[in-house]
Parts: C-alpha cells; structure tokens; sequence
C-alpha cells in the first residue's frame, strides 16, 4: 500500500469515502454543529462551518473567527507551515485559566484565492482537543501530522496512516 492509489474502504448508506474527494482540495460550506472544547471550555461552536475535502485525507473543519471565544486564542511561537493549497498557516496557542495549550489550534489569515473564504477560520487538532461534529466525537487523522477530523460517516483509508507516504 506504500505506492499507488489504495483500494477503498466500502462506502455505507449516509458515508463518504476520501477517495471521491478531489484533488486539488474543495472548500464547502456545512450548517452541520461544530463544537471545540478543552477541559470543559467552549473554544468554538458553530453551524457556519467550513470543510476541505481532499482525496486521501479526513475532511479538516474550519470554525469561524467570530464564533471563537474571546480571548482563547493567542498567537503561537511556533514556526508557521505552508500548505501547497490553501498557503501560510498560523499557529494558535489556547489559553486556559490554568496555562497555555501550544500550538494546538491552526488559521490561514491570507489564503490563496481558491481558499479565500477560509480566511481567519480555525481548525484544532482533534488529537489534542475534544472535536464534535452534530454530537459526535472526532477521531484524530493518523500519524499526527495532518489535522483531519474523522466521523462515522467518512471512510477511508487515510494519509497518514503507516505505510502512506507515497500516497
């Protein structure tokens, strides 16, 4: 499974396999319930939400700005990352009453025209952070490097998992 196109997982009633995805990624809009928490505090919640879908990859949900808590977030540290699609990423620490979360949270705040809408969102490592979509707990993508979110009604198989660097 290193090289080539992978078989698919078999696609259920109400799913969606990665591998219909496009590639270059598409950018769609969900009115589907959204919620970030972290040790009991509401980061985000909303029904305004973005995905990007693209082949091989867990969609990443996108929250945005104005339905993001004030004051969790602060600019993080760390080095930025640059996606070949959407651009520069920024990085987002959370603040809690108790300490900082680093680098926990991500935005592209001047994205590439394909993604513009996309601007100021943020999306949280589900890994790292309690991600619901319409109640249900996210799943982490594999590997830790990637940020999508799995739910019940997507299968896979996904990028990140061992043996799909070649993917």
């Amino acid at each position: 499974m290193a090289y080539g196109r992978p078989r698919p997982d078999p696609v259920g009633e109400g799913q969606e396999s990665v591998w219909d995805y496009p590639r270059p990624p598409a950018l769609v809009r969900s009115d589907r319930h959204v919620l970030i928490r972290l040790a009991d505090m509401v980061i985000a919640e909303t029904r305004r939400a973005w995905r990007v879908l693209e082949t091989s990859h867990p969609p990443t949900w996108y929250v945005p700005r104005e339905d993001v808590a004030s004051g969790v977030l602060r600019r993080s540290a760390v080095t930025s990352t640059v996606c070949e699609w959407k651009g520069k990423a920024t990085y987002w620490d959370v603040v809690l009453q108790d300490g900082i979360v680093p680098a926990v949270m991500w935005s592209y705040e001047s994205p590439t025209a394909p993604f513009a809408d996309l601007a100021g969102a943020v999306s949280g490592y589900p890994g790292r952070l309690e991600c619901l979509v319409d109640g249900e707990r996210v799943s982490p993508q594999p590997g830790g490097f990637y940020g999508g979110w799995i739910t019940a009604d997507v299968v896979g198989p996904y990028k990140g998992e061992p043996g799909t660097r070649g993917w």
